[in-house]
Formats: structure tokens, sequence, C-alpha cells
């Protein structure tokens, strides 16, 4: 079912029935990386997946990481309809998930970030900026092997060529402006002060072999949460739940069925 929230700006697709649970999609990737785990998830939750703004139908919101959660926010207050909601994120979406958590402390009782962070490394700073660049000079085309990269493992890229010509295909779709202000945003990105504020429980999950937020940025991540456990999902990249659909729910079961069971 399509759904229309916070005036209008943010498209969402909803499945099932139950307590709700958002699904936010990565910057390089589109909510459908989410489509192998939405039949199981929906036998439990009422499932909530928007476009984040600047995707597919959702308009696009200026000013930086904050107004993108800031209409994130919205959507879900009004999506939830008051009952108490779980939010997951990945990576980018993670991103989303975490800032919106700070801002509005209210917004979720449980989050699961996967495959993000509070901050990245110099190097990870520059990989942005380089992205960004690339993308305005060059156009999406010329960065599409480096996104697909920070996606996926070489070796799962030649295994499953079906699955990135779809992944590509969704990439292609970005609009690139919308891309390098989301580039923008990460690489000046520090939310490490912030973190005492996030007074919820957190599920913090990597890929092992996640080259765009590799596992040390969730590692310290949960080490600074105030209430977080982490889960390293073996011989996964950045978007686990498109690469191992069963590990990845398997690693998100019991901290979403203990949520569920006090709903």
């Amino acid at each position: 079912m399509n759904r229309v929230f916070a005036n209008g700006t943010v498209h969402a697709e909803q499945f099932g029935d139950g307590p709700p649970l958002f699904l936010l999609h990565s910057l390089l990737s589109d909510r459908a990386s989410f489509d192998a785990i939405v039949p199981q998830l929906s036998q439990s939750f009422r499932l909530i997946v928007p476009e984040l703004p600047g995707f597919g139908r959702s308009r696009a919101v200026g000013g930086g990481l904050a107004a993108v959660a800031d209409r994130i926010a919205e959507a879900v207050k009004e999506a939830a309809g008051g009952e108490e909601a779980i939010v997951l994120g990945n990576g980018y979406g993670g991103f989303v998930a975490l800032q919106m958590a700070i801002r509005h402390p209210a917004i979720a009782t449980k989050l699961v970030l996967a495959d993000c962070g509070a901050a990245f490394s110099e190097e990870g700073r520059q990989a942005f900026r380089n992205m960004a660049a690339a993308s305005k000079a060059k156009g999406l085309p010329a960065i599409t092997d480096v996104a697909m990269r920070r996606l996926f493992a070489p070796e799962f890229q030649a295994e499953h060529p079906d699955l990135m010509r779809d992944r590509r295909e969704a990439f292609l779709k970005t609009d690139p402006e919308v891309f390098q202000a989301a580039c923008a945003a990460l690489a000046e990105l520090d939310l490490r002060p912030e973190l005492a504020n996030v007074k919820v429980p957190v599920l913090v999950l990597v890929g092992e072999q996640d080259e765009a937020t590799p596992p040390p940025m969730s590692r310290e991540l949960a080490a600074l949460l105030p209430d977080a456990r982490l889960k390293i999902i073996a011989g996964c990249a950045h978007v686990p739940q498109l690469q191992s659909p069963e590990a990845f729910l398997d690693a998100i079961g019991d901290f979403l069925a203990a949520a569920y069971a006090a709903s």
C-alpha cells in the first residue's frame, strides 16, 4: 500500500499489521533494498518503508542531515499514529535514524542501526568528497563502479550479476544534487558528542566486509551509546539485508521479538 506523509512530502510503502517498524534505506540504494526481508517482518509488524527526502517521489529538503532527519521524524510521527515505533536504518538511513533520535528523543522506543556510525575517519570523509566531486564533474555513471564496491564485495558482485544490474539501475536513478548534498553532509558529520542523549535501546549491526562504513565505526558507535549491543554479520558488506537476508533477520530477531512481545 502506497502512503504519503509529512504534508505530502514523503512517500512510503506499507505492509502488514502490528507495531510500526520503519525501514530507512541507504544512500547508494533505494527502498527496494529491503524487499527480501519485508515478507517475514510484515508477519509481525506494520512495516513503513519510505523513500528518503530527495529519493523516488519524496520531496528533497535543504539544510543537511538535520533537516532530512526532521522531515522523516514528521513522517514517523504521522505514520505511527501514537503507537510506539521502532526505526531501522541502513547506511545513510542509519545516520538519518541516529540524527532523528538525537533531535527527537521520543521518536522511537528502539533503534536498529545497520552499517553506519557516528563519524567517519578522514579517509572516509575524503571518499565522500571524491564521490561528490566526480559525480558533479562526470555524472553518476562515472562513480557507479565505486558505489557498487562500497555496497558489495567483488566476489559477491561476480556471483550475482542480475542483482548487481538491478542495483546499478537503482543507483543511477538517484538525483545527483541530492547525492552530492548527502555526501557533503556525511563528510562533515560528527554525532559523537550527542550520543549520550540517545537513551533508547539500540542494536548496532555491521557487515564484516563493509568498506563504506567499516566495523570500527560500529564498534565506536556501540561503545558510546548508553544502551547498545553490537553484532557483526559474517560474510556481508554494506547492505546485509540484501546480501544475506536470513543472516540479517537472524541478527535482528531477538531484539525485535522483545519489542513485539512488549507491545
